[in-house]
């Protein structure tokens, strides 16, 4: 069975940090391209970082780069996102998707939710003072 599940959100006051976690089960991560999506109140969801499959290329939103770190671990087939300098506009519900690489798809997207197969439950991101 295919799961993704989110981990690490919480409340963090602004200029903190967190790390999000997506362990993946039910298939190799390495074979995957995995984007990091949020969500916030009254937005439609929007991307926030990706990578792909086999060390490929990996990509942020312009609002995250420099702040933001997108990793991979294999051997524990978990993603991570690494969240520095937190602001209050990275409010929102973090989810983490799967997408299957192929030729038709060699490298991760950001811009499009509809390409990913498999999401998560989502993790709650709060940043406030």
């Amino acid at each position: 069975q295919v799961q993704l599940v989110e981990s690490g959100g919480g409340l963090m006051q602004p200029g903190g940090s967190l790390r999000l976690s997506c362990a993946a089960s039910g298939f190799i991560l390495d074979y995957v391209h995995i984007g990091w999506f949020r969500q916030a109140p009254g937005k439609e969801r929007e991307g926030v970082s990706c990578i792909s499959s086999r060390d490929g290329p990996l990509y942020y939103r312009d609002s995250v780069k420099g702040r933001f770190t997108i990793s991979r671990d294999n051997a524990k087939n978990t993603v991570y996102l690494q969240m520095n300098s937190l602001k209050p506009e990275d409010t929102g519900v973090y989810y983490c998707a799967a997408l299957s690489a192929s030729t038709v798809q060699p490298m991760c997207v950001m811009d499009f939710d509809s390409p990913y197969e498999y999401w998560g439950q989502g993790t709650q991101v709060t940043v406030s003072s």
